[in-house]
């Protein structure tokens, strides 16, 4: 692995990949709630309401995590719900829609793969409609709905070259698929390098990548990252200096990021061996968001003389 492998400072045989596996269900999620959003719609099957129109009104309730923005107050970190609410008022104003229920969901599919995306990993919708003609006198009709968004494709990378490599790779590769919101879909196979960069007395690294499923955001993702690396005991005593383990994020989805924690596709992955080579093994047709595909740049990748085979090690090289 190379030294300067990371974002900005951020035994026993595995069970087949799903087996007993935690459902893909995202953590305790935070909320933010912005009700009475209101626009003219002429939405209804009825003549009249198409013609003439009427008023609608939504409330959202958006769940993501927001403690990354609450401990750095950072907006880039959150979404920014006055834009979920002008993305809601055009839904309502949009269309027509013969239903309510069609409405409601292109607003909750709006903010999840739009507005809200990729942080807001679940929505609560609920869209009121006050003068619908139901031919009595009733104070309100509205349709609610929940829905979470899709599971993204993410790469991660491992490396180590502290104290017992295998265990390291073999403990993260154990904790990651175990936790809640992520399953591991493929695993590349271990290889061993010189480090690139850093202090010249570093013993090899010993790397691979992984790819997974994820409900989860991308910074509960890196946290889940992190604990893999607190796991192992990871002191970040000297920059690329060795290191008992380093897990990074390399993709999240085609989502980009230029968060000083966390950016996203890993500025320096199309340039490393270590990293591409493992990734290539396991998927060779895939591609490195904003670089192109993964074996054009290993073709060309600097360290890619230094690369050999490493040790098998249980649940790596599974495609």
């Amino acid at each position: 692995m190379s030294a300067d492998h990371g974002t900005a400072d951020h035994g026993t045989p595995l069970p087949p990949f799903g087996a007993g596996h935690p459902a893909l269900t995202a953590d305790a999620l935070d909320r933010i709630e912005v009700t009475g959003i209101r626009a003219w719609g002429h939405h209804g099957v009825l003549a009249q309401e198409t013609d003439l129109g009427q008023q609608f009104v939504a409330d959202i309730t958006l769940h993501l995590s927001t403690a990354p923005a609450g401990t750095t107050d950072a907006l880039s970190r959150t979404v920014n719900y006055a834009e979920a609410a002008h993305a809601v008022h055009e839904e309502l104003g949009g269309g027509p829609y013969a239903l309510v229920e069609t409405l409601a969901e292109r607003i909750a599919q709006r903010i999840l793969t739009d507005t809200g995306h990729p942080l807001v990993r679940r929505v609560g919708v609920r869209v009121h409609k006050p003068a619908a003609p139901v031919g009595l006198p009733v104070g309100d009709v509205t349709v609610s709905i929940e829905r979470d968004a899709p599971p993204v494709a993410a790469v991660l990378a491992l490396g180590t070259n502290l104290g017992d490599r295998e265990q390291h790779l073999r403990g993260a590769l154990s904790l990651l698929d175990a936790t809640p919101g992520i399953a591991v879909e493929w695993t590349g196979p271990v290889m061993e390098t010189a480090p690139v960069g850093g202090p010249t007395d570093q013993g090899s690294f010993l790397n691979s990548a992984i790819g997974l499923r994820t409900t989860l955001g991308p910074f509960a993702l890196l946290e889940a990252a992190h604990r893999a690396e607190r796991d192992a005991r990871r002191e970040r005593l000297v920059r690329w200096g060795p290191r008992t383990l380093d897990v990074d994020v390399i993709t999240y989805g085609n989502w980009s990021s230029q968060d000083e924690t966390l950016t996203v596709p890993h500025p320096r992955a199309g340039q490393r061996a270590f990293v591409l080579a493992p990734w290539h093994a396991a998927r060779p047709q895939a591609e490195l968001p904003g670089s192109g595909p993964i074996a054009q740049l290993l073709a060309v990748a600097e360290d890619r003389e230094g690369l050999r085979a490493g040790p098998q090690i249980d649940g790596y090289g599974i495609s």
